[in-house]
C-alpha cells in the first residue's frame, strides 16, 4: 500500500481495527496519527501500536495527507466545525460515519473536499470485514485505489457507483452481522431448551455458522441454493426444518428487514 500521512479523527473500535489492519499489512506506524479526548487511552494506543496520538484534531488534520473521519455521527458537525478554516483541497477525506451524505459533510467542513464514504462492518475488528465505498466525482483514481487498499486491510471491499448504494451496503453488510447474531442467539436458546448447557449450545451453533461460511468461501462456483440443496435430503431432518422456515416466510421477513434498514438509513440522512 502507498505510504501517506494519515490522521484518524476519533480512535474508537472501528478506527482501531482499520489502523491495526494497516499495520499488519506493512503500513508504517510513523505515518499514522489518531486523535481522542482521553489521554490515557491515547497513550495506550501509542504503547500498543507505536502510532502518533494527540488530543488536537486541528493539528492532526493539518499534517495529514489523508483524513479519516471516524467519530460518531452525532458528533460529526461539532468536530468538522474546527476544520472550516483549514485548506483541505489537497487532502483526501474518508468518512466512516453512517447517515451523513457527502453533501452534508461538505457543508459541515465549509468546503467541497475530495471525499470517499466508507461503510465498514464490525467483523473488520477481526480482519473479516465487508466494506462498501463511494467516491465523489472529484476523487482521483489514485485516491480511490488508496482508499480501497486501506479498507482491504480489514476484509473485502465493494465499490458502489451512486451514493444511495451505501444505504444498500448497510442493509446487506453493515447491519448484517446482527442478523446472523440474532439467528444464532435463537438457535442457542433452543439448543439449551433441548438439554445442552450454555457453553455447549454456543459451540454447536458458532461452529455450524463458521463451517457454513467457510463452505461458501471455499466454493465460489456454487450458488448458495446449491449448497443448501447439497445438505438437504428429501424427506429428511434438514428438509423438515427448512419447510418450517418457508411456512413462516423467512425470505419475506429477511427482505422486509433489509428494506427497513435502507429506509432508516435514508431517514438518518435527513436528521443529521
Amino acid at each position: 500500500m502507498e505510504q501517506r500521512k494519515i490522521s484518524f479523527i476519533g480512535s474508537g473500535n472501528m478506527a482501531r481495527s482499520i489502523f491495526a489492519g494497516m499495520l499488519s499489512s506493512g503500513y508504517k506506524a510513523a505515518n499514522i496519527t489518531a486523535t481522542g479526548r482521553d489521554e490515557v487511552k491515547l497513550k495506550n494506543l501509542t504503547d500498543c501500536f507505536g502510532i502518533h496520538t494527540t488530543t488536537n484534531n486541528v493539528a492532526a488534520v493539518e499534517q495529514a495527507d489523508v483524513v479519516i473521519l471516524s467519530v460518531k455521527p452525532q458528533m460529526m458537525e461539532g468536530v468538522c466545525a474546527d476544520f472550516q478554516s483549514l485548506d483541505l483541497s489537497n487532502k483526501l477525506v474518508i468518512s466512516i460515519a453512517a447517515g451523513i451524505s457527502a453533501k452534508r459533510l461538505n457543508e459541515m467542513l465549509g468546503q467541497e473536499v475530495q471525499l470517499v464514504r466508507v461503510m465498514p462492518n464490525t467483523p473488520s475488528l477481526v480482519g473479516k470485514g465487508m466494506s462498501g465505498l463511494f467516491a465523489t466525482a472529484n476523487v482521483s483514481e489514485n485516491d480511490k485505489d488508496f482508499s480501497g487498499d486501506l479498507m482491504a486491510a480489514v476484509g473485502e471491499i465493494c465499490w458502489v457507483d451512486t451514493e444511495s448504494g451505501i444505504n444498500n451496503i448497510i442493509a446487506a453488510a453493515g447491519s448484517a452481522p446482527a442478523y446472523f447474531f440474532l439467528f444464532m442467539e435463537a438457535m442457542q436458546k433452543e439448543a439449551i431448551a433441548q438439554g445442552f448447557n450454555q457453553d455447549t449450545a454456543r459451540l454447536l451453533v458458532q461452529q455450524a455458522a463458521l463451517g457454513a461460511a467457510e463452505m461458501v468461501v471455499a466454493n465460489p462456483e456454487l450458488e448458495l441454493s446449491t449448497l443448501r440443496e447439497q445438505v438437504t435430503s428429501k424427506g429428511g431432518t434438514t428438509a423438515e426444518a427448512l419447510r418450517t422456515f418457508n411456512e413462516h416466510n423467512l425470505s419475506d421477513i429477511v427482505s422486509k428487514a433489509m428494506q427497513a434498514a435502507v429506509q432508516r438509513a435514508e431517514e438518518m440522512e435527513k436528521l443529521i
